[in-house]
């Protein structure tokens, strides 16, 4: 298994052929439910020093829709993968992003009654749950969900180790995908995942493959359900608070910051915009 690195021992030259940073939401971005002044300035220089910004999230593209208007990003990736804000004014690259509080656009990998029929289906799983598990109660977001559910472990609530793999077995014998995020336990149909999203914004929003250019991003993240990034990109980085979850990790990120939430990803764009104005 791969040991972390602390971040400063990522080579200047790797950093310096970054341009685009993928990155998780909860507890890698914000601190505490909210983003910090400084993660939110990160994100501000890392886009005006011409790098693409995305960002890819289980949380629901409901709640995600006031960020996308507000934050300077180029995209969210809402519900693992699912659906995606972009500008409403149209997908450029760079050096002509939307800008920031410009209203926002979905798009989505499945059609209308693809939609509607596992929308039908997620809802009756989500019951079940809710019947069979003690303790388990639906994520308060969960009306801002179109294409997936969410039980809540630890952001409003606590669930216990052993209620969480119950819920993810039901889950997975209903014939759903289910990860775990830092809060939540995310189920959903379709072969959609934060990689297959993030390949799929990237065709999107720069009409190139992703997996043709992966030397240059970096993929940020916190928990269990970026295990798929962090193996998938040979430039990854957790956040210091990874390391609550590094006895589940099968597949660990190649860095780790100092800095825990919004202060690690801050640490990660301190150390792009240096190598680059090196």
């Amino acid at each position: 298994m791969r040991t972390m690195q602390p971040l400063a021992l990522w080579p200047a030259a790797e950093r310096r052929r970054i341009h685009g940073v993928l990155t998780d939401i909860d507890d890698t971005l914000t601190t505490a439910g909210a983003i910090t002044p400084e993660a939110l300035q990160a994100l501000a220089d890392l886009r005006a020093a011409g790098l693409q910004v995305v960002a890819i999230t289980g949380r629901p593209v409901g709640w995600s829709v006031p960020f996308a208007r507000r934050w300077p990003v180029d995209a969210i990736v809402a519900e693992n993968g699912a659906v995606a804000l972009v500008g409403q004014k149209g997908m450029r690259p760079h050096p002509s992003p939307p800008p920031a509080g410009e209203g926002v656009k979905k798009i989505y990998q499945q059609d209308a009654a693809t939609r509607t029929a596992n929308y039908a289906r997620l809802q009756a799983v989500a019951q079940r749950v809710l019947r069979e598990v003690p303790g388990a109660t639906l994520a308060q977001d969960s009306p801002g969900r179109e294409t997936d559910i969410a039980i809540d472990h630890s952001e409003f609530t606590h669930l216990p180790q052993a209620q969480i793999d119950q819920v993810v077995a039901l889950m997975r014998r209903e014939g759903l995908h289910a990860t775990v995020s830092s809060i939540h336990i995310n189920g959903w149909i379709g072969a959609h995942d934060k990689l297959v999203g993030a390949r799929w914004i990237v065709r999107e929003l720069l009409g190139r493959a992703l997996d043709d250019e992966l030397e240059r991003w970096v993929y940020v993240g916190d928990s269990t359900n970026d295990q798929l990034m962090f193996e998938h990109f040979p430039h990854s980085v957790g956040v210091a608070n990874i390391r609550r979850f590094a006895a589940q990790l099968t597949h660990r990120p190649r860095y780790v910051t100092v800095g825990e939430r919004g202060a690690g990803f801050a640490e990660v764009a301190r150390a792009l915009l240096q190598a680059h104005a090196g």
